[in-house]
């Protein structure tokens, strides 16, 4: 259990937390939400223990192991499965030893590093390193690679499988999706709510907050209020609370305008003297409820566009790429006025590389993209850097944009650009700061407002999310719901892309096609190609979305509406051959899948009774602890694999009854 008692924290001259009391029990799946500012990443920074609070207490068990994603950016040559093995802490321990034991020629602490060895699961450490690297999208060909050869986001994603290779009481999470894709969020998801352990996570997606938390800890003006749920719960009850006090307070200022006035009115006569001073003193006894504040929520719009050409763009067999790289090719779609579409696929995939040609931030390498008249193209980068000058301020950067290309009818004298930049949250000194000293927040709505000045009608969005809080991406996708011209968006954030687009291109295998589906669709389709994966069933099939399946109640295709009739029962010799051909055929095809699974039967077999050897022996009470401990392990590593044994089974059977269903 994590117990804060009476914690203060200050960062300078600010003060984080206050008198903060909370209780996070064991086994807590806890969001830690608040705007950016309200000390999320402190409170961790003094759970990991790299703060020290200015008063108060934090109680951790002090055998907890510790897992936290490391902000800084790896620099190493070690392999990327070598450098997430490394963040198992007890096996590498336990490693340490052995080779401390060897050295000195130490039998008996050989012996006991292999125990230890073998409690922290060194035997598949490195399939479990590879399967977390895997899911978080690396390829068979990346997991030996050098670290150093990984760019900046895959770097992140090291770090973030090297937190959760180690076996830790306690996870930190601080953003862990923003360097994921759709696809390996799903992946995260999934793993995430299996983890048995107490999480605290920092995330700004409402979606994945949902899906794995059931606390939900809110920093708000410098206290912690822990409420039971996740995100969607936590907003109902505070909503509810916030209602509740300010019926209390309004109630409360009734009382005190009344007694007010009872003492106002009589206070100088002398009969009602005693009266007047008895109010005085329940007026000054009474404990003041504080009004309900709070902090005003950003908001903003998207001019009206100077003219909406229809079709906005055509593109016919374009190709996408740097320089001789290919990366998309033959993309033939056409964006009409008013469309909203989400960008779907898999890093690496090209959905950036597509919206970046479209942009015109990169040139087509073939095909044509025939624009409408009057295009005017909003974009917002991945990386906002790519659009900003770090020594520029958001002052300096509006004028320039007001003397090089003002939409009509803008007003562009310096008190208008700065009441302006205002609007998105910079003022006073603020439009003089450099943009290199900003905030990733801030830097993204200086782009924002600067897509806003130019009065686009063709907005292209490439993860704009990153770095909002939950109130800036809440007014961010009102703004889009409300924009007249069309958007086309790539993004993590599945509520964003639920509440703005409704129709979906997925970019994946070098193509463009559209996604027939919603995302509740999508997530099912990724989640089946990775059970698929697992299983080892989709070696050498494509990554394209999975045919609809026919409703039981369609009827039958029309040349299969009047079946032939029945062959007589002995049937031709021809008749004969054929079918034993084609049986013969079929045992072939099925051969394999039917020795596979006798395997598994045979090896299920041998594991049922290493399990019932194992309960016998635990059952007899006569076992010393270290006995005790192995047919433990035994136990675990059975259950294990006749787990992982069952799964395949059942993938087996299934393959098996498909082929002879299609042979029948």
């Amino acid at each position: 259990m994590i117990t804060v008692r009476n914690l203060t924290l200050r960062r300078g001259t600010k003060i984080v937390l206050q008198g903060a009391n909370v209780t996070i029990n064991p086994g807590d799946k806890a969001g830690l939400v608040g705007r950016n500012g309200a000390g999320k990443s402190s409170l961790f920074a003094l759970l990991a223990g790299r703060l020290q609070p200015d008063a108060g207490d934090v109680e951790i068990p002090p055998r907890w192991q510790l897992g936290e994603v490391a902000q800084s950016m790896p620099e190493t040559s070690d392999g990327a499965t070598e450098f997430v093995l490394q963040g198992d802490i007890p096996l590498q321990r336990a490693q340490e030893a052995l080779l401390a034991a060897e050295a000195d020629d130490d039998g008996h602490a050989m012996a006991e590093a292999h125990m230890a060895l073998d409690e922290a699961g060194a035997f598949d450490a490195r399939a479990r390193a590879q399967a977390l690297l895997l899911g978080l999208g690396f390829k068979n060909e990346q997991l030996d690679a050098p670290v150093n050869s990984f760019s900046g986001g895959w770097r992140m994603r090291l770090q973030l499988a090297r937190a959760l290779m180690c076996p830790a009481d306690l996870l930190l999470l601080d953003e862990p999706t923003n360097h994921l894709d759709l696809d390996a969020l799903v992946w995260l998801e999934a793993w995430l709510q299996r983890y048995q352990g107490t999480m605290l996570v920092i995330s700004h997606d409402r979606e994945f907050l949902d899906a794995i938390t059931k606390v939900t800890l809110h920093l708000d003006e410098a206290q912690v209020t822990r409420y039971t749920g996740n995100y969607t719960a936590f907003e109902a009850m505070r909503a509810e609370r916030m209602t509740q006090a300010a019926a209390a307070f309004g109630k409360q200022q009734e009382r005190i305008a009344h007694l007010q006035r009872f003492i106002d009115r009589f206070k100088a006569k002398a009969s009602k003297a005693k009266q007047a001073q008895s109010r005085v003193k329940a007026l000054a006894r009474m404990e003041k409820l504080a009004p309900v504040l709070t902090a005003s929520d950003f908001a903003f719009e998207f001019r009206e566009p100077a003219s909406l050409p229809n079709p906005m763009l055509a593109m016919r067999d374009m190709v996408c790429g740097y320089g001789s790289t290919v990366i998309v090719k033959n993309v033939n779609r056409t964006v009409m006025a008013g469309q909203r579409i989400g960008i779907l696929g898999a890093n690496g995939q090209g959905k950036s590389t597509l919206v970046k040609t479209i942009a015109r931030m990169l040139p087509s390498l073939g095909g044509t993209v025939t624009e409408g008249k009057g295009l005017a193209i909003g974009y917002f980068a991945q990386q906002e850097m790519d659009l900003l000058n770090e020594d520029d301020t958001p002052m300096q950067r509006m004028v320039r944009m007001a003397r090089e290309n003002a939409p009509p009818g803008s007003d562009t004298r310096e008190q208008a650009l700065r009441n302006f930049l205002g609007q998105f949250r910079f003022e006073g000194d603020m439009v003089q700061q450099r943009v290199g000293t900003l905030s990733g927040g801030e830097r993204a709505r200086l782009v924002l407002a600067t897509i806003v000045w130019q009065r686009p009608n063709l907005l292209l969005m490439d993860e704009p999310t990153n770095h909002l809080d939950l109130n800036t991406r809440e007014a961010l996708s009102i703004a889009l719901n409300e924009f007249e011209g069309t958007v086309m968006l790539v993004s993590h954030d599945r509520a964003l892309l639920r509440e703005t687009c409704d129709e979906f291109w997925l970019v994946t295998h070098g193509g463009v096609e559209p996604f027939d589906g919603d995302l509740d669709d999508y997530q099912r389709w990724l989640l089946e190609l990775s059970r698929a994966a697992v299983r080892g069933a989709n070696t050498g099939v494509a990554l394209a979305p999975p045919a609809p399946v026919p409703s039981p109640e369609a009827p039958a295709p029309a040349k299969q509406a009047k079946p032939a009739p029945p062959a007589p029962a002995g049937g031709s010799r021809d008749d004969r051959k054929a079918k034993a051909a084609q049986r013969s055929k079929l045992a072939d095809v099925t051969r394999p899948l039917r020795n596979e699974i006798a395997r598994i039967d045979a090896r299920l077999v041998v594991l049922g009774k290493e399990r019932a050897a194992s309960e016998t022996a635990l059952a007899s009470g006569s076992l010393d602890p270290a006995a005790i401990a192995e047919h433990g392990r035994s136990l675990n590593h059975v259950a294990a694999e006749t787990a992982m044994l069952e799964e395949r089974w059942l993938a087996l059977h299934e393959q098996l009854e498909a082929l002879q269903a299609a042979a029948n």
